[in-house]
């Protein structure tokens, strides 16, 4: 039991080190399984290696790859414009607008690709007099509901582990289950925050109506955002000022590699669907990495940059943390602290504790670290079937996203980035109270709603 505290304490002091020092979480983790299995068990370093996800890196590198692609001949841009040029100038809808093609973005492989729409979403806001607290929060919770989608990282995280455990979790009830809590938070916004919305779209219909107003992305672009979750966790985009290029670009036709792409697209998310309808096991990465190699013949010139892009930083990310879990699993650290868990006397509590600390947790790391390393910790609850597993690795993981509206985090901070200087101390405090609120509202909404009904219904 000493070595099984020690290897645990390790993982924990790794996790926190490179949080404070900046130093890339799966750099450490992936050395300090290698170094634990060597000091405190007599595993050979070929079972370490071979703890890899490779299945997960797969995935993550063919999706990024795929997307990366798509952002960089500019079909992310296209599709955006055609989106907001058929919203006109409805104040009232525009957070729900911008909900939904900012989740269409973040289910694009990399949930902090949608942080492009941030800088838009506050330049409309001003125009229009959308409460910022509505617009940035609207963004937040998209870029959570769509990261959770099949073909996102969140996801894939999430439902590749379980199944990596043996715990049948569908990709889409996953995604399903995030969506709902997102829009029953924004829902939540609108009642607070939406009041001053109403009365603006009351104050500038006529004048929307006058000038014909319509919605353009002005020049934030997503060819330009830089994403991953390494040391710094963060993405860059361009300024968001309206300019007159940007809006006859808006209105270009798609050109032949845009509709290529968009074709592409479809197939993807088509294959998906259909696959699992007929009762199939999908391989999003080995699809997304046939359709990439389509789409670079068509255009060897984009090979370059777009390899360039596939979020390696995520994939060492998440392949060292569950390297150093498959180590403490191997040693029973997992199932020591399952059995510490249950020791709570209930297993409803021990599942409301994990789901606690880990949005506590996520509040201030990184949500995919915090995923790849809780979900397989809670296997122990689940592994005598006094809990449904899905439930519980679905709670836990929408639990750990949740609370990234939080100032600490990279979205609520982007979103006190992009608003006006007048606006930034009212903005980190109102995120900072959600965020916080959400490492309880998010375990008692999702252990209540969801995994009760769910150990009721057998």
């Amino acid at each position: 039991m000493t070595a099984q505290i020690i290897a645990l304490a390790i993982f924990i002091a790794l996790f926190a080190l490179g949080a404070i020092r900046g130093v890339h979480i799966g750099v450490l983790m992936f050395a300090g399984a290698a170094g634990t299995a060597l000091l405190l068990t007599d595993m050979p370093l070929d079972d370490v290696v071979a703890g890899f996800p490779l299945s997960i890196m797969v995935l993550l590198a063919g999706v990024t790859l795929f997307f990366a692609i798509a952002q960089l001949n500019g079909t992310i841009d296209k599709l955006i414009d055609r989106a907001l040029a058929k919203v006109g100038s409805n104040t009232l809808l525009l957070p729900l607008v911008f909900f939904v093609i900012t989740g269409a973005i973040a289910s694009m492989g990399a949930p902090l690709a949608g942080l492009v729409m941030m800088p838009v979403g506050m330049q409309v806001a001003r125009r229009y007099g959308v409460d910022y607290a509505l617009m940035g929060l609207s963004m937040c919770f998209a870029i959570g509901a769509g990261g959770f989608a099949p073909t996102s990282l969140y996801g894939i995280v999430t439902y590749s582990t379980a199944h990596g455990a043996g715990i049948e979790l569908d990709p889409f009830l996953l995604f399903g289950i995030a969506v709902v809590t997102y829009l029953l938070m924004l829902g939540f916004s609108y009642f607070v925050w939406g009041r001053g919305s109403r009365a603006a779209a009351a104050r500038t219909a006529a004048a929307a109506h006058r000038d014909s107003a319509v919605l353009t992305r002005g020049g934030a672009s997503t060819a330009s955002v830089e994403f991953g979750e390494g040391d710094d966790d963060d993405a860059r985009f361009s300024a968001a000022d309206a300019t007159t290029e940007a809006a006859a670009d808006s209105a270009a036709p798609f050109n032949q590699e845009q509709i290529a792409t968009v074709l592409a697209i479809i197939v993807l998310l088509a294959s998906v669907v259909v696959i699992a309808a007929v009762g199939g096991d999908p391989d999003i990465g080995v699809l997304c990495f046939g359709l990439s190699a389509i789409l670079l013949l068509l255009k060897p010139s984009r090979a370059k940059e777009a390899v360039v892009r596939i979020d390696w930083s995520t994939v060492l990310l998440v392949g060292g943390i569950i390297t150093f879990v498959g180590v403490l699993e191997t040693m029973g650290a997992v199932e020591l602290l399952g059995d510490g868990a249950k020791a709570l006397g209930s297993p409803l509590i021990a599942a409301f504790a994990l789901c606690l600390v880990g949005g506590l947790v996520s509040a201030f790391a990184s949500t995919t670290g915090i995923l790849a390393a809780l979900v397989p910790l809670a296997l122990p609850l689940v592994a005598d079937g006094s809990l449904p597993g899905w439930a519980l690795i679905a709670a836990l993981g929408v639990c750990s996203a949740v609370v990234d509206v939080s100032p600490f985090s990279t979205l609520g901070a982007t979103v006190v980035a992009t608003a006006p200087g007048e606006e930034k101390d009212r903005l980190t405090s109102v995120l900072m109270r959600f965020g916080m609120s959400m490492v309880v509202v998010g375990p008692v909404l999702l252990v209540g709603g969801l995994v009760v009904p769910a150990m009721i219904a057998g």
